[in-house]
C-alpha cells in the first residue's frame, strides 16, 4: 500500500489512538504486525496516519490488544468507513492543511464549544469581518487567497445547515464584541450576526462582560470539538507554527474544566442577547 504523502488530522489521530491501544496492551508493533498478518513497518505507517486500516483488521487489533470498550471499538470503526470528502477538498492545494483539518473536524463533531477572547469566533463572523482579519497581517496576502480563506471560513457554518446540526456554545468576552476589526458599520452587522445566528437551535452565545470580578482567563481561547465517545474529543489552538491539535486526556481533562469555569463566569444566553443587543444600539 502506498504511504500518505500528508495524513490529515482525522487519520493521524486514528493512528495515534490505535498506538494507544497496543501500548495499553503491552505489545511491540512487531509483535502485534505478526497476529495481524502484517510487518513492523507497515505496523508504524498505520499508526503514524501514513497507511490506512481496514474495519476487519481494526477489530482484529483491538481483540488482539483485549481492548473491551465497544463504544470507542466502534468509533474507531466509524472513522476508517467514514471516508466523507467534504466541501472543504476544494480548497485542497490552495489553503495550508490546517484549515481543511479544521473543517473536516468540525464536519464530524458531536458537538462544539468555542472560546474567544479578542476576536468573533470564525463560525459566527461575516465575511466583512473575517476579511479584514486575514488582511490585516503583513505580508499580505494575494487576492485569490485572501477571497479564499474568507470563502472557507463562511464555508464552515455548514455544520449549522446539516440534517442533524452540531451543537454550538461560544463564551466570547467583551472586548471581542467592542474590537472594531473594521470600520462602525462592519462591526453593527457583526454583532447583528452573531444575534441571528444565536437564534438557531442548538445555537447558544454567551458573552463575559468587562465588569466581571476575578476574570483573568485573558489566554483562554480554544476551540473543543466533541467525538463521537469522550475520548475521541479534540482541542484546537492556534500556534506560532500554526493550528495546534491536542487530543491527550489530561488535556482535554484541563480544558473542559476551562471551559465550564469560564461558562460559569458569563451571562446566562438570555442576558447575553440583551447585552449584545444593547451594544448595537450603541453603533
Amino acid at each position: 500500500m502506498t504511504a500518505r504523502s500528508r495524513p490529515t488530522a482525522r487519520q493521524v489521530r486514528l493512528g495515534a489512538e490505535l498506538r494507544k491501544l497496543r501500548d495499553a496492551a503491552g505489545m511491540t508493533a512487531r509483535e502485534l504486525a505478526g497476529l495481524l498478518g502484517t510487518n513492523s513497518a507497515q505496523m508504524s505507517q498505520i499508526e503514524a496516519g501514513n497507511a490506512g486500516v481496514g474495519e476487519e483488521r481494526l477489530r482484529r487489533l483491538a481483540a488482539h490488544c483485549a481492548c473491551a470498550d465497544k463504544e470507542l471499538i466502534d468509533a474507531l470503526a466509524m472513522m476508517v468507513t467514514d471516508r466523507t470528502r467534504g466541501w472543504w477538498e476544494e480548497f485542497r492545494g490552495v489553503l495550508p492543511p490546517g484549515f481543511l483539518d479544521l473543517s473536516e473536524l468540525e464536519h464530524h463533531a458531536s458537538f462544539r464549544r468555542d472560546v474567544e477572547i479578542i476576536h468573533v469566533p470564525g463560525l459566527l463572523q461575516t465575511e466583512d469581518y473575517a476579511r479584514a482579519v486575514f488582511s490585516y497581517l503583513p505580508p499580505e496576502l494575494p487576492e485569490a487567497e485572501l477571497e479564499a480563506r474568507v470563502a472557507h471560513r463562511m464555508g464552515r457554518r455548514a455544520i449549522f445547515e446539516k440534517d442533524a446540526p452540531v451543537k454550538y456554545q461560544a463564551v466570547i468576552h467583551e472586548a471581542a464584541l467592542r474590537i472594531r476589526v473594521g470600520d462602525r458599520g462592519a462591526s453593527r452587522a457583526q454583532l447583528d450576526q452573531i444575534l441571528a445566528l444565536s437564534d438557531r437551535e442548538g445555537v447558544t452565545v454567551r458573552v463575559v462582560p468587562f465588569d466581571t470580578d476575578g476574570f483573568a482567563g485573558a489566554g483562554s481561547a480554544m476551540v473543543y470539538a466533541g467525538g463521537p465517545v469522550p475520548r475521541l474529543d479534540t482541542v484546537v489552538r492556534d500556534a506560532p507554527h500554526g493550528t495546534a491539535f491536542l487530543d491527550a486526556e489530561s488535556q482535554l481533562d484541563r480544558f473542559r474544566a476551562l471551559f465550564r469555569k469560564l461558562e460559569a463566569a458569563s451571562l446566562d444566553p438570555g442576558k447575553s442577547r440583551d447585552f449584545i443587543h444593547r451594544m448595537t444600539k450603541e453603533l
